[in-house]
């Protein structure tokens, strides 16, 4: 690991200020990412800037949904009351994450702002253009089982590993984001990027930037699930999962939302299956129909080829599971 300075900002914009002077600077909120991109030697801030005094920590209700703080822990946002009660497709993928332990340290803005867990990009001996733009992509033409099959590039074929930003997709949730200058707001479903030419860069923050909360708007999607498929049941990330959320009546699909993880570098909204599903019974055949449709353009790399069976499979068991 790297030499680097260490400060703690205790306002925001002492945080932000600190940040703008140094380039190379980076934010440290729980460190379960950062910390261990630093010991593998892929990331080498010159200075962290500790921002877990800041006073970002608060879950409250507003007139139109509920505001998360950005220092959220994970652990505390999956067992608070009012995402349980308003938004327990949040709090099911919250608990599908990491480890308990994990949970503890790991924050919402933290969780929004981690890596892809892509075995080249780790590898400082491997070409990765996410690490190294420029030196190649190692898992086209390696192994890539755990890879995207919506979205990828000839430059990169890496996947987006949250399970909250999933599930924050699915629910239409807004970023704020504090400046220098000024405060802007972004739809979260723009927040992260796709690799295309520049697949170092994972998401549409800014330099100086810091995000402050996420807001989640009120919906009647009550029939919801968080499915996640993995090689393990705790502590590994998804080949593939599914966020589900339902409004039926009488039988009917009034409204529909859902996103996949694993499958893209960011998560991936499947638009079109949402319309499919409005107006439709909610069954085993509007549900196949609607994963059919959430496939196309979807394209495997080897490895990976089972995730085109797989996924369609997925959707419409979430949707299923979520229909109950």
């Amino acid at each position: 690991m790297n030499q680097f300075e260490y400060t703690r900002a205790s306002t925001q914009q002492a945080a932000i200020a600190a940040l703008v002077k140094d380039e190379h600077a980076m934010f440290l909120a729980g460190g379960t990412n950062l910390v261990d991109l630093m010991k593998r030697g892929v990331t080498s801030p010159s200075r962290l800037i500790d921002i877990n005094e800041l006073p970002l920590a608060a879950i409250e209700q507003t007139a139109t949904g509920l505001r998360i703080g950005a220092m959220v822990r994970n652990s505390d946002a999956a067992e608070h009351a009012l995402v349980n009660r308003h938004f327990p497709l949040l709090s099911m993928a919250f608990k599908a994450g990491a480890s308990p332990q994990l949970r503890n340290m790991a924050t919402v803005g933290g969780n929004m702002m981690q890596r892809t867990r892509c075995p080249y990009f780790y590898d400082t001996a491997m070409p990765c253009n996410k690490r190294e733009p420029g030196s190649g992509c190692g898992a086209i033409g390696g192994y890539n089982r755990m890879h995207a099959i919506f979205g990828a590039s000839e430059q990169c074929i890496a996947v987006h590993p949250s399970d909250m930003c999933v599930a924050l997709t699915a629910l239409d949730a807004t970023v704020t984001i504090a400046g220098p200058k000024a405060e802007r707001k972004i739809a979260f479903a723009d927040f992260h990027r796709l690799p295309g030419s520049t697949p170092q860069k994972d998401n549409n923050l800014q330099h100086g930037e810091l995000i402050t909360a996420v807001h989640i708007p009120f919906n009647h999607l009550t029939n919801v699930h968080y499915l996640k498929i993995r090689d393990r049941a705790s502590y590994a990330f998804a080949l593939l999962s599914v966020a589900a959320a339902l409004n039926i009546k009488s039988g009917t699909i009034r409204e529909a939302r859902l996103a996949m993880g694993g499958v893209a570098h960011k998560p991936w909204r499947l638009t079109e299956a949402e319309k499919a599903l409005k107006g439709q019974p909610a069954n085993e055949t509007s549900f196949k129909k609607a994963a059919a449709i959430a496939m196309e353009g979807a394209r495997s790399y080897g490895h990976n080829d089972f995730k085109l069976k797989l996924a369609p499979n997925a959707i419409a068991e979430a949707l299923r599971l979520a229909s109950v």
